[in-house]
C-alpha cells in the first residue's frame, strides 16, 4: 500500500510521475508488475500515455540508467556485437523505434527510448510475457529536434538524422542481427517511425521476419473492435456505414485498410469497392482521385471520385459520414461545428478522437457529448473522466492499443508463429469486440474495462493462436486443445517462490 501511495502521488513534478515508477521497477520488478496488475485502470496512465509523453520529452534531464538497448550509426558493422552485450538470450519481444514520431510529439531522437520501455512493460503487466524476454531497443540515427541537439543533457548522437541508404543499411544489419541472435520467432514490434519509413519497414520485412507495427495494426485492430462494437449500439453492418477520417498517416491508413478488409471479409466484395466506403482527409484536404499525382502511395488507394474539399467540416456536410475518425494528431479539430453537423443526420454519430497525448485530442468527451446532445458513440486515445449530460453519467471508451497488442504478441508467442498475417488481426479485433457487454453500451463505453485486461489478452491470445494454426504460421506442435486455458498457463505472475 505504501508503494502504490507514492506511486499514485502524480502531482506538479515530473519527478513524482516518473521516476518513481522507474526506481520501483529497477529496485523490485516483481512488486512493481504486482501494483501494475492489480492497479491497471489508476496505473496505466501513469506508466504510459499520457505520462510517457511528457517522460520522453525530458528523458534526459531524468536519465538515470539504460533500461534498454541503444543501436546507434556507430555500432554498423558490429550492431551483432552490440546485440549480443543483452545479458538475456531468449527474447520473445522486441520494441524497437528510431524516435522520429514519438505519439504526437515529433522527432526526440534518442530520448524516444521511454515508448519501448513502456510498451514492453505493459507486454509483461497485460499480456503476461516475462519481462526477462523483453527487449527494448532505439536505433540512433541522430535528431533533426534542434532543441535537443543544443540540449546539454540529451543523451543520443548530436547530428541531423541519417537518411536514405546509410538508415536503411544499419535497419538491414539490425534486422538481419535480430533473427540471428534470437531466432525467427522473436517479434519485433516497429514503434513511432515517421510515416516515410513505417510503412516501408513493415513491407519490407514482413514477409521474411515476424514482425507488427503497433502504430498502423495495432491501431487499426482496436479501432476495429470498437467500430465492432459500435454496431451493437447504433446498428447496421460494418458494409453499411460510411467512414471519414481526419489523418492520413500510418494509423489513419491502417485502420482504413482494416475497416475495408473486416467489409470485404464480411460480404465477399473486391477489397477496391470496400475501400469506396471510407474517405479520408489530409493537411491539403479531402483525399480524391484529382490529387492522386501528387499523393504518397499508402495515400493512393483512398484517392475516390469527388469534387476537390479543403476543409473537415465541408467534407462531413459533403459526405455525410455515419463515423467520424481523428488520427491527425492536431488538438482541437472537431469542432462545435463539425461535431454539430455530424449529429445533425446521424441519430447516434460515432465520434472517435483517437490522437494521444490528451492535449492534441481533436476534441474531449465532455465536447464530444455537449455539442451531440448526449447521443455520441464517443471513444478517445487517451483517459477522459466521466460526463454528466441531463442527468445521465457517459463513460467514454478509451480506444487504447494497450486492449490488442499484449494480447496479440502473447498469441504470437505460445503458437511459435513466424508471420503475421492480416487475419490474425482481424481476430484480434473480433476477439475484443466480442468482449464488450452491455452493461458497458449503458455506460457509455463500447469497450470492456481495463480491469478485466489479462482475462482480455488471455481470449484475444488463443484467437490470435488459433488463426495462426489455421494458416499454417504456427511452430508449436501440437496444438492446444483449449488455447485460452493455455494462454492463461504462460502467462507470467508475479509472486515469490516458496521454498519450504
Amino acid at each position: 500500500m505504501i508503494e502504490q501511495n507514492a506511486l499514485c502521488k502524480v502531482g506538479e513534478h515530473l519527478d513524482e510521475i516518473v521516476i518513481r515508477p522507474c526506481v520501483f521497477q529497477e529496485r523490485n520488478e516483481r512488486l512493481f508488475y504486482k501494483l501494475l496488475i492489480d492497479n491497471v485502470e489508476e496505473l496505466l496512465p501513469v506508466v504510459y500515455t499520457p505520462t510517457v509523453g511528457e517522460a520522453c520529452q525530458k528523458y534526459g534531464s531524468i536519465f538515470r540508467r539504460p533500461q534498454g538497448l541503444y543501436v546507434s550509426l556507430k555500432d554498423k558493422g558490429k550492431v551483432l556485437d552490440v546485440l549480443r552485450n543483452w545479458p538475456e538470450r531468449n527474447i520473445q519481444v522486441i520494441v524497437v523505434t528510431d524516435g522520429e514520431r514519438i505519439l504526437g510529439l515529433g522527432d526526440l531522437g534518442c530520448q524516444g527510448m521511454g515508448i519501448p520501455v513502456g510498451k514492453l512493460s505493459l507486454y509483461t503487466a497485460l499480456g503476461g510475457v516475462r519481462p526477462s524476454a523483453c527487449l527494448p531497443i532505439t536505433i540512433d540515427v541522430g535528431t533533426n529536434n534542434k532543441q535537443l541537439l543544443n540540449d546539454e543533457f540529451y543523451i543520443g548522437l548530436r547530428q541531423r538524422r541519417a537518411t536514405g541508404k546509410e538508415y536503411h543499411e544499419l535497419m538491414d544489419e539490425f534486422m538481419s542481427a535480430a533473427k540471428q541472435i534470437y531466432g525467427e520467432k522473436v517479434l519485433i514490434q516497429f514503434e513511432d517511425f515517421a510515416n516515410h519509413n513505417a510503412f516501408d519497414l513493415l513491407a519490407k520485412y514482413s514477409k521474411s521476419h515476424l514482425v507488427f507495427n503497433d502504430d498502423i495494426q495495432g491501431t487499426a485492430s482496436v479501432v476495429l473492435a470498437g467500430l465492432l462494437s459500435s454496431l451493437k449500439v447504433v446498428g447496421g453492418t460494418l458494409a453499411e456505414h460510411t467512414y471519414l477520417f481526419l489523418g492520413a498517416g500510418e494509423a489513419g491508413t491502417g485502420i482504413a485498410e482494416l475497416i475495408a478488409l473486416e467489409i470485404s471479409k464480411q460480404t465477399k466484395a473486391p477489397l477496391e469497392e470496400c475501400r469506396k466506403k471510407v474517405w479520408l482527409v489530409d493537411s491539403k484536404g479531402l483525399i480524391v482521385s484529382s490529387r492522386k499525382d501528387s499523393l504518397q502511395p499508402f495515400k493512393k488507394p483512398w484517392a475516390h471520385e469527388h469534387e476537390p474539399v479543403t476543409s473537415l467540416l465541408d467534407a462531413v456536410q459533403s459526405i455525410k459520414p455515419t463515423v467520424l475518425i481523428g488520427t491527425s494528431g492536431v488538438g482541437k479539430t472537431f469542432t462545435k461545428d463539425v461535431v454539430e453537423a455530424m449529429a445533425s443526420f446521424n441519430e447516434r454519430p460515432v465520434i472517435f478522437s483517437l490522437s494521444n497525448p490528451t492535449s492534441h485530442s481533436e476534441c474531449t468527451a465532455e465536447e464530444a457529448y455537449n455539442w451531440s446532445q448526449g447521443r455520441a458513440v464517443f471513444a478517445s486515445g487517451s483517459p477522459f473522466d466521466p460526463v454528466e449530460y441531463n442527468g445521465k453519467i457517459h463513460v467514454p471508451g478509451q480506444s487504447n492499443n494497450a486492449y490488442i497488442f499484449p494480447g496479440f504478441g502473447l498469441g504470437v508467442v505460445i503458437s511459435g508463429a513466424i508471420r503475421v498475417h492480416e487475419d490474425m488481426l482481424l481476430a484480434a479485433a473480433e476477439a475484443l469486440a466480442d468482449q464488450a457487454t452491455q452493461e458497458n453500451f449503458d455506460k457509455g463505453s463500447i469497450f470492456p474495462p481495463f480491469a478485466n485486461i489479462r482475462k482480455i489478452s488471455a481470449r484475444i491470445a488463443a484467437s490470435v493462436a488459433a488463426k495462426a494454426y489455421e494458416l499454417g504460421l504456427a511452430t508449436r506442435l501440437p496444438q492446444p486443445k483449449d488455447l485460452e486455458k493455455y494462454a492463461e498457463s504462460c502467462m507470467y505472475t508475479p509472486v515469490y517462490r516458496s521454498y519450504r
